[in-house]
């Protein structure tokens, strides 16, 4: 009797992927089709080889193959945030583009309102002007000293300052004009050049400016200091490079005020005392580099205008920005100015000077000769000079 080994009742699976060729197989294949079950047998020709035009139900077109535990392939999570991207990315700048819009829309809206405070007579005494993106204008910028009343009231003209802007050559003109600085107003004889607005309000000033300068003035901006602080605080402040220490030897808003040399970055409260304070410890400082400040805090103001973060905050800024202003200067010419205030690549700081004298018991400073020479220099006419060292009230430009 010959020998025999025993056959096995069933057939061990031990795990692994089953061979297309095991006959077993189909029992282990529970429609899983993940690892370790076995793939549903190709059709074939009858000489064994396989059917053309065949795929695998897993690779059928949309229908993405799955990688080793179950995840989607990359080229199917690519094509997945190309998608999102094609989507999300035209949904994201047309909602920014609205947000713009709407705060463009606000600030408009309270800039029609500072242009109704200012009065016809103010008008009418403005030199016509072409488009502020093109042409060089003259902008007369005027602070007042009403504390509290409207600032187009008889009160005096605590700053005076005119703006040149020439976007051909992207240069920025900055002169002041000392508030006791004694000139000829029309129709009232010598006096302090601010007496003027109170004599007659912005058009004697205007005038008054023209007749002494020879410059026409295009567009007026008055600011009154009940507001400015407002202003200043709505754009998160402003950063200015002060050129030495200043500590007010008098109070100021009842506060002695120190400031340091270098950058330093203030609110709206300390910028009205930086601008405005008259009195101080050092002995450099006079009511010429008091001028000489104000322009920085200008300056500063005018950049922050156009800065994105100032921009995209429109809708919420926009009625502080404007409170407290009357102007004739639209929306669209103030974001202008500022925006060629962005681009200039250089900024010409001038001061008109003179020497200082009591004349009818108030202290006042008569005309410097050379005024007329600094008037050439910030029309571009002449290069720039600084003024001599060690003279306080002498007017001269700097380049910056």
């Amino acid at each position: 009797m010959a020998d025999s080994k025993p056959t096995k009742p069933y057939r061990t699976y031990r795990g692994g992927r089953a061979g297309r060729d095991d006959p077993e197989a189909a029992r282990f294949n529970f429609g899983g089709g993940g690892a370790g079950t076995a793939a549903p047998p190709r059709p074939r020709t009858p000489e064994g080889m396989p059917r053309p035009g065949y795929r695998a139900p897993d690779a059928l077109p949309g229908r993405p193959v799955a990688t080793p535990g179950g995840r989607p392939p990359r080229s199917f999570l690519r094509r997945r945030w190309k998608r999102i991207l094609a989507i999300g990315i035209p949904v994201c700048f047309l909602l920014f583009v609205g947000w713009l819009y709407l705060g463009y829309r606000s600030f408009s809206d309270e800039i029609a309102k500072a242009n109704k405070r200012l009065n016809r007579a103010t008008l009418a005494a403005l030199a016509p002007a072409g488009n502020i993106m093109t042409s060089p204008q003259i902008s007369m910028i005027m602070g007042s000293d009403s504390r509290g009343a409207s600032a187009l009231s008889g009160a005096r003209s605590d700053s005076i300052l005119l703006v040149r802007t020439d976007p051909s050559h992207h240069l920025i003109s900055m002169l002041s004009i000392p508030r006791d600085l004694d000139v000829e107003i029309p129709g009232h004889g010598t006096d302090k050049i601010n007496a003027a607005f109170a004599f007659g309000g912005p058009p004697l000033l205007i005038r008054t400016v023209d007749r002494y300068t020879g410059l026409p003035v295009n567009h007026m901006v008055l600011v009154d200091f009940t507001g400015f602080k407002d202003l200043i605080d709505s754009l998160g402040g402003v950063t200015i490079d002060n050129p030495y220490a200043i500590v007010s030897s008098q109070p100021f808003d009842g506060i002695i005020w120190h400031f340091g040399k270098g950058p330093i970055h203030l609110d709206g409260r300390r910028a009205l005392a930086y601008a405005r304070i008259r009195h101080t410890t050092n002995p450099r400082d006079s009511d010429i580099t008091r001028t000489e400040r104000q322009q920085r805090v200008t300056q500063a103001l005018m950049h922050q205008l156009v800065t994105p973060s100032s921009l995209f905050h429109l809708p919420s800024i926009g009625r502080d920005l404007a409170k407290p202003l009357a102007t004739d200067l639209s929306a669209p010419e103030l974001l202008a100015m500022g925006w060629i205030k962005f681009r200039a690549s250089r900024t010409l700081e001038c001061h008109l000077g003179g020497v200082p004298a009591s004349i009818g018991g108030q202290d006042v400073l008569q005309p410097s000769e050379r005024n007329a020479a600094v008037v050439g220099m910030f029309l571009g006419k002449q290069a720039p000079q600084p003024a001599p060292k060690g003279e306080l009230y002498a007017p001269g430009c700097t380049v910056h």
